[in-house]
């Protein structure tokens, strides 16, 4: 997508109500991040050809910091590119936590999933309210590793998360539609402002009773914008609240893997 077809945080922040998860602030206020350094959100890291697959199992990457990111293969490793899922976590958790939600689901979809710990208790333009930093130099050394060790169908990539994460992964998949042809949000919050490049398909869920991010002020709003720009959106609604239910965790698993 052209820079004109960008969408704005301003625009956002009127669409959905300024409805901003409070204890995604709180706790990031105090927390600071290592490194952090203001950036566009552009990712350079691209999937490798002729590349064989030669992790297998879970591992962390072991990238020297405190915070750490998790990969994790299904028990069968195709002897073709397969589809990859880099998977973000809400306000206050980790990778790890966030790659048990999803429980079996990648499994039984064969895909991989990089799931990464923000640098702060939150990602870098949540918790600043302004600068993409950190945690997108942390996500571009992380994919360069992943895409040495694992031969990734660049058609079937994404970028997904729940919460914070959903709001930060919306955000960062826009801004590198050209690397991530797929987003995954479940219960996003917000869109940040930044240049759109390609234009992603995109898979949303709410539920109708969520308490944190009020459905009305963000998807019910967040997915008519998308579908204005000419994104492909797959919305679902559910019953309940701010949660993953495991029905939509594993229809997102199928959407993201169908070629």
């Amino acid at each position: 997508m052209s820079e004109r077809g960008k969408i704005s945080r301003r625009e956002f922040g009127v669409l959905t109500g300024g409805a901003f998860a409070a204890a995604a602030f709180s706790e990031a206020c105090g927390v600071a991040s290592e490194g952090s350094v203001a950036n566009d959100g552009r990712i350079g890291a691209r999937p490798q050809t002729k590349i064989k697959t030669t992790a297998a199992g879970e591992r962390t990457l072991a990238l020297g910091t405190a915070r750490d990111a998790i990969l994790h293969l299904p028990p069968t490793v195709p002897d073709t590119p397969m589809p990859l899922l880099v998977l973000l976590h809400g306000a206050g958790g980790s990778g790890e936590r966030m790659l048990r939600r999803l429980g079996s689901a990648p499994d039984e979809a064969g895909l991989a999933v990089l799931s990464p710990d923000s640098r702060g208790a939150t990602w870098d333009v949540i918790a600043s309210r302004g600068d993409f930093g950190s945690d997108v130099t942390f996500l571009n050394k992380a994919l360069e590793k992943v895409f040495a060790m694992v031969a990734v169908d660049p058609a079937r990539l994404a970028i997904g998360g729940f919460s914070d994460g959903a709001t930060y992964a919306l955000s960062l998949g826009l801004i590198n539609g050209d690397l991530f042809p797929r987003i995954i949000a479940f219960s996003p919050g917000f869109v940040v402002d930044g240049a759109a490049h390609g234009r992603p398909q995109c898979f949303v869920s709410h539920g109708t009773a969520d308490g944190v991010l009020p459905i009305e002020r963000c998807s019910r709003r967040i997915v008519p914008a998308l579908r204005q720009r000419g994104h492909d959106v797959t919305y679902r609604e559910f019953t309940g609240g701010h949660e993953l239910p495991p029905a939509i965790v594993t229809e997102a698993m199928a959407w993201l893997t169908a070629k």
